[in-house]
């Protein structure tokens, strides 16, 4: 794919690993529009990207389906294509099964995993027509589970298998579809607030250059799934 000029949508993009992969694909000289649950955060978030002309803040809850429908909407208005999609947008709450309250399992199964489906159902046509890529952002946690995780376990492996069948199911429209599944990441991630303290972490700058990588790569060769870890968790 040649990037000059496409056109991408990126989930949950005001800050943390959406936000990185916006700066990655802007400059590659992308037109990148970025969703967060509020205005005030997607306009601070665009202020910060500092390329008005090629960044476009929306807000949209991924768990309604109308909210992702009206975000394309907005998209193909003002650019006319939709190239790149990245359901990025995601939440964890953790305890044990037994303490895990009932509202925020029903939240991390509407964000994490209803969401990655809206994503795509509100944009595949868009991509039919452009040909083009849909990604999701997964989790080591799709494919490990762990303590205290249930719920976040549950809706991770979801994203992991509901991916690889979309992959599946419309590459023969020449749709390119991938899940990334990392580990720890120097993001707002659960309330974390990124310092020094979290420099071992894959920064999210990194996952940025790996989609510019994926988005780069020969049509015929589709990485469709992909594991990203610390290399050195034992300097955290």
């Amino acid at each position: 794919m040649k990037l000059e000029g496409k056109v991408a949508y990126i989930t949950g993009g005001t800050k943390g690993i959406g936000y990185g992969i916006a700066e990655s694909l802007l400059e590659q000289g992308m037109k990148v529009a970025i969703s967060g649950r509020s205005q005030e955060s997607a306009d601070t978030a665009v202020k910060s990207l500092n390329n008005p002309d090629k960044v476009l803040g929306l807000v949209s809850n991924v768990a309604k389906l109308e909210d992702e429908q009206k975000a394309v909407a907005a998209i193909l208005e003002k650019w006319g294509q939709l190239d790149v999609v990245m359901a990025n947008a995601g939440v964890g709450h953790f305890a044990p099964i037994d303490e895990l309250e009932d509202d925020k399992w029903h939240q991390m199964i509407d964000t994490n995993l209803n969401g990655v489906f809206h994503t795509l159902k509100a944009s595949v046509e868009a991509l039919k027509k452009s040909e083009g890529y849909y990604m999701t952002l997964a989790s080591l946690a799709g494919t490990n589970f762990f303590a205290t995780a249930a719920g976040y376990n549950a809706t991770k492996f979801g994203v992991v298998g509901f991916t690889q069948a979309a992959m599946l199911d419309l590459r023969k429209y020449n749709i390119k579809v991938t899940t990334i599944m990392p580990g720890s990441v120097a993001s707002h991630f659960n309330s974390n607030e990124p310092s020094d303290k979290d420099a071992w972490k894959i920064q999210p700058e990194d996952i940025g250059k790996l989609v510019v990588d994926l988005l780069a790569m020969h049509p015929r060769t589709l990485p469709s799934k992909i594991e990203v870890r610390p290399t050195r968790p034992d300097l955290k």
